[in-house]
C-alpha cells in the first residue's frame, strides 16, 4: 500500500497521508528542542569540549550556535516553498539532482541511527542509577538489554501517534529545562557566596575570547563537538506535513529553538565551569573520568547527598534520563519521515511509504528505524564499548554534511531571486548570505574534521587495513566517513533495480511545487 492509497476520501490530509494540523508552533518548538536533548547532550559532551578548549568552552557554545542559526534560516526558506517531510533529501534533489538528494537523505538516516545507540546506552545506565541499581548500571550487558527495551518502547510511542509524542515531550522538556536552570543558578550562588569546591572560580571575560584557545585544531575539534550538542532542531521541519500552517510554522520553530538552546547551553556551561573548574583531576570538567557524564557528578556536588539535596540529585538523574528518552523518541520521528518521503518518491522500497490508517504515522519507516537502531547498538556493544564512544565522535561529519547541503541548496536556489529589484536586504541575508555562510562553515568543519579523525591517535580505536597491516586509520574516521560512503553502493544498487527516481522522473531538478514561491522572497 502506498502513502497515497492510505488516504481516506474524507481526510483533509495533504501529501503522503500523515495527520495534518496535529501540531502548532509551541509543540513544534518543544519537539525541536527535545530532539536536541539539552541535558543528555551536555552530560555527554561538555567535558569533551573542555578537554579540547579548556576555559574557553562558553565561547565555543556561542560560536557553534552561529552556523546552526544560519542553517536554520536555510531550512526556513526552503520549507516555505516545499514543505516536504523529506527536507534535505527532497530539496537536494530539486536543486542539485537525484543522487545528491539521495545522499542527503542517507546522511540523515546515518546520523540518527548512530546517535540512537548512544541514547540507548545513556537511557539504560541512568534508568538503573535512578533506582539505585548501580551494579546493573555498570554492567555492559544489562545496560544493553535496558537500552534495547528503551528503543522498543520509544518506537512504539512514535508508532501510536505524533500527538501523544508531542504531549509527552512537553512534560519531559519542562522538567529538563527547569532542572538545568535550578542546577545552574544554585552552582553560581554557591560560587559567589564562597561555598564552592576546590577549583571553583568566578566568571571571567577570558572565557569568551576565542584567541585564548591553544590551537586551530583544538578550536575546530571543540566546535565539531559543540555542533553535535546543537544538532536535532531540524526535527521541527521534518514533521512539517503534520503541522498547522506547514509552510511557515516549522521554519519559525527551527529558528526559535536554536535561540532557546543557546541560552540554555550558555547558562549551564558558564555555571558548571565556575563551580567545577577546568582541571583534569577531581571534579574538574577536563577530568577524563568525568568527560562522559559531567552532570551526575556535578549534581551531587552542587545539591549535596542528603535531605532535599539528595532528592534534587536524583531528580537531575531523572532529568538526563528523560532527556535521553525525549531525544530517542524525537530521533525516530525525522528518520521515519525521511524514509517515508524517500519511499514515496520511489528512491527506496515502497514498503517504507506505508501509513497506518488509524494513527496516520509511518509504519515500516518507524518500525524499521527502531530495528536498525537496535541492530546497530547491539553490533557496536558486541565489538567494543570504545567503538560505541568513537561513533558519537564521528557524528559531527554526518551532521555537517546534510546541514551544509541544506544551507547550500537554499543559497543556490534563491540566488537568482534575491537580487531582483525590490527584494529587501533582509531577504538577501536570510535566504542567501547566511545559509551560504553556514554551509561553508560546516563543509570546512567536515573536511578538517575528517582530516583529524584519520589520525589513529584520535579517539579510542584504530583499524588496520587488511591489504596493508602498517596502514592504520582512526576508528572515528572509519565510522563517520565509512557510514556515509556506504550509501554510495546502496544508491547504485537500488538505481539498477528501480531507476525511475534516479533518472529525474519523480523529482525533477529545478521543478518546485506551485506554492507561490515569490512569497518567500517578498518580505
Amino acid at each position: 500500500m502506498s502513502a497515497t492509497s492510505a488516504l481516506s476520501s474524507t481526510s483533509a490530509v495533504p501529501g503522503k497521508g500523515l495527520k495534518a494540523n496535529a501540531l502548532g508552533l509551541t509543540s513544534s518548538i518543544v519537539i525541536a528542542t527535545a530532539s536536541v536533548a539539552p541535558a543528555y547532550s551536555l552530560a555527554a559532551s561538555l567535558g569533551l569540549v573542555v578537554v579540547n578548549v579548556g576555559a574557553q568552552a562558553p565561547i565555543i557554545m556561542l560560536l557553534a550556535f552561529v552556523p546552526m542559526l544560519f542553517i536554520a534560516y536555510g531550512y526556513q526558506g526552503l520549507n516555505e516553498i516545499d514543505p516536504d517531510c523529506g527536507t534535505t533529501f527532497t530539496w537536494g534533489a530539486r536543486v542539485f539532482g537525484p543522487k545528491t538528494g539521495w545522499m542527503g537523505g542517507w546522511a540523515i538516516i546515518v546520523a540518527d541511527v548512530i546517535v540512537m545507540a548512544n541514547l540507548a546506552q545513556i537511557a539504560g545506565q541512568y534508568g538503573f542509577q535512578l533506582i539505585g541499581a548501580y551494579g546493573l548500571a555498570a554492567s555492559p550487558g544489562w545496560s544493553e538489554i535496558a537500552g534495547i527495551v528503551w528503543i522498543a518502547v520509544m518506537t512504539l510511542i512514535c508508532y501510536i501517534g505524533i500527538e501523544i509524542s508531542a504531549r509527552m515531550q512537553v512534560a519531559l522538556l519542562g522538567i529538563e529545562l527547569l532542572m538545568l536552570a535550578v542546577l545552574s543558578i544554585t552552582a553560581l550562588v554557591k560560587v559567589y557566596s564562597g561555598h564552592g569546591i576546590a577549583g571553583s572560580m568566578h566568571v571571567s571575560g577570558s572565557w569568551f575570547n576565542p584567541f585564548n584557545i591553544s590551537s586551530f585544531s583544538a578550536l575546530t575539534l571543540g566546535l565539531l563537538t559543540a555542533i553535535f550538542i546543537y544538532w536535532g532542531w531540524d526535527t521541527a521541519v521534518s514533521i512539517n506535513e503534520e503541522t498547522k500552517d506547514r509552510s511557515k510554522t516549522p521554519g519559525r520553530a527551527a529558528v526559535l529553538s536554536t535561540v532557546l538552546l543557546l541560552v540554555t547551553y550558555g547558562l549551564v556551561t558558564v555555571s558548571a565551569e565556575a563551580f567545577s573548574g577546568v582541571g583534569t583531576t577531581g571534579n574538574g570538567l577536563a577530568n577524563p573520568d568525568n568527560s562522559g557524564d559531567v552532570l551526575s557528578g556535578l549534581g551531587g556536588e552542587v545539591f549535596g547527598s542528603v535531605g532535599f539535596g539528595w532528592f534534587l540529585s536524583k531528580l537531575l538523574v531523572l532529568m538526563v534520563l528523560s532527556s535521553a528518552s525525549a531525544s530517542t523518541q524525537t530521533t525516530i520521528m525525522p528518520t521515519a519521515r525521511t524514509a517515508l518521503s524517500m519511499a514515496d518518491h520511489r528512491s527506496i522500497p515502497s514498503a517504507f511509504a506505508r501509513i497506518h490508517p488509524r494513527f496516520r504515522t509511518p509504519t515500516w519507516s518507524t518500525i524499521g528505524m527502531g530495528l536498525a537502531s537496535i541492530a546497530f547498538y547491539a553490533l557496536l556493544t558486541k565489538i567494543s564499548t570504545n567503538v560505541l564512544a568513537d561513533s558519537i565522535s564521528s557524528l559531527g561529519l554526518a551532521i555537517s554534511f546534510y546541514y551544509g547541503l541544506t544551507g547550500l541548496a537554499c543559497a543556490w536556489h534563491f540566488a537568482p531571486k534575491v537580487f531582483r529589484p525590490g527584494v529587501s536586504g533582509r531577504v538577501l541575508w536570510l535566504r542567501f548570505v547566511l545559509p551560504l555562510l553556514g554551509a561553508l562553515i560546516l563543509f570546512a568543519f567536515f573536511v578538517y574534521g575528517a582530516y583529524q579523525f584519520w589520525n589513529p591517535s584520535f579517539g579510542t580505536t584504530q583499524w588496520h587495513m587488511p591489504f596493508s597491516p602498517h596502514w592504520i586509520i582512526g576508528g572515528v574516521f572509519i565510522t563517520g566517513v565509512g557510514s556515509l560512503v556506504l550509501g554510495i553502493p546502496l544508491m547504485f544498487i537500488y538505481r539498477a533495480l528501480r531507476p525511475t527516481y534516479f533518472r529525474g522522473e519523480v523529482i525533477r531538478k529545478g521543478d518546485w511545487p506551485d506554492l507561490t514561491e515569490d512569497s518567500s522572497v517578498s518580505h
